[in-house]
């Protein structure tokens, strides 16, 4: 027996690194679960694993800054599953992220990049709540960052973003028995921070942890099993970091 035994996940951006890490814990705990990813390759790649490790999952090509197609991802999930129960916005442009500063970054750039950091959560939840809603309720687990809380330019205004989102949707969706909260990672080693992050900045924000090692996807995975189980039914609109020690608030 599973904790999620009978229950549909989405996991948005779940083609690779911490979002098919989630999306394969929660298939391993009896959910059924929707592999939602612009990369349509890697993403049947996933589904086609977790099925092939005994789980159910499917590819629904999602790209979130586009409100039919979050839509599609929610109806597609229902279809196939008969029910939608919990949610995990992970998707972000993170690899191959533009480095610039917020007074200076290209304007469609910085459109882009908040509509799918940003705004793509909020067009998940608007095309989800009311199914999981119909459903008896549910739970949301939102991907922020510790960036919010440290320079990190667009990036941590959009992860600020996150945290607000969390909190002010904690609000609308409780009446509806849905819970949501957020996860905000320190530094993970992922192919896409390897790629985006300079290294050298990577190895000073590690040296200055409290636990002086690069967080692995593994790591994050703990947090989000309990926020979308039963054992967190009286936790929403928080923001739990999972760091390593980097940001410790009073």
């Amino acid at each position: 027996m599973g904790r999620f035994d009978g229950k549909t996940a989405i996991v948005t951006g779940a083609a690779g690194g911490i979002g098919e890490e989630y999306a394969k814990a929660l298939a391993a705990e009896g959910a059924k679960v929707v592999v939602a990813d612009v990369s349509t390759e890697q993403g049947e790649r996933v589904a086609a694993e977790i099925v092939a490790a005994g789980g159910e999952a499917v590819f629904q090509h999602t790209d979130v800054s586009d409100e039919a197609s979050t839509k599609a991802c929610a109806e597609a999930a229902v279809e196939r599953f008969g029910t939608l129960d919990l949610l995990v916005n992970n998707a972000a442009i993170f690899g191959g992220m533009k480095l610039d500063f917020l007074i200076t970054v290209p304007w469609d750039y910085y459109e882009k990049f908040m509509s799918v950091n940003l705004n793509g959560a909020l067009l998940m939840v608007r095309a989800c709540w009311e199914k999981m809603a119909a459903a008896g309720g549910g739970a949301i687990v939102n991907q922020s960052s510790t960036a919010a809380w440290l320079y990190s330019g667009f990036y941590g205004l959009a992860k600020a973003g996150v945290n607000g989102l969390t909190q002010q949707l904690a609000t609308e969706l409780g009446g509806s028995n849905i819970r949501i909260n957020a996860i905000a990672p320190g530094p993970i080693d992922t192919e896409a921070n390897r790629t985006s992050t300079p290294q050298e900045i990577v190895k000073d924000m590690v040296d200055k942890l409290p636990l002086k090692r690069i967080g692995q996807p593994e790591d994050l995975v703990g947090m989000m099993l309990f926020l979308l189980s039963d054992e967190a039914s009286w936790v929403t609109g928080q923001i739990f970091n999972v760091d390593g020690g980097q940001v410790i608030r009073s």
